[in-house]
């Protein structure tokens, strides 16, 4: 099964558009590093989220070299994204985040990396959710001030989506 890396800003957006659980009905293990749940998930609906299916996977020695390597060499990025991106990079993983320096960085890396619309059609193909929830979910999502999607985007699959 295909592994994906969410980092936490993905997480808080599908709990914003309440499509957690269709996240997880995907054929995809959902795994996290150890620092990342432990500083922001883990008071912030960890719990259910183990319920859900995620993962916590401790790094090795030489991921955790590489995700202090990463941290320091682009300062923007918090220590738990680094992390996220070692965790992906040495397991052949999917980043997924909507961090536009991660996004940048896993790029250069050469580590698959998508965002969260990227899972939407997942969800979508899958047919894991009805389309007027996954609408709904992705307006909710969109509508938050902090939201950092592109617009046309959204736009192309609040239509798509409402149409099934």
């Amino acid at each position: 099964m295909k592994v994906i890396v969410p980092d936490t800003s993905v997480l808080i957006d599908l709990d914003r558009g309440s499509l957690l659980e269709e996240s997880f009905c995907l054929p995809f293990d959902f795994v996290v590093p150890d620092l990342l749940y432990e500083r922001e998930l883990k008071d912030h609906g960890g719990p259910d989220l183990i319920k859900l299916g995620l993962k916590i996977a401790e790094l090795a020695d030489d991921e955790l070299a590489l995700a202090f390597h990463y941290w320091h060499r682009r300062r923007p990025l918090s220590l738990p994204d680094g992390f996220a991106l070692a965790l992906a990079k040495t397991s052949s993983a999917i980043l997924l985040t909507g961090d536009h320096e991660l996004r940048k960085l896993a790029e250069e890396e050469g580590t698959a990396c998508h965002g969260l619309l990227w899972l939407l059609d997942r969800i979508f193909d899958a047919k894991a959710a009805p389309g007027n929830k996954l609408s709904v979910g992705l307006g909710k999502i969109a509508a938050n001030p902090r939201c950092r999607l592109p617009k046309l985007e959204v736009g192309k699959r609040l239509r798509l989506y409402s149409r099934r």
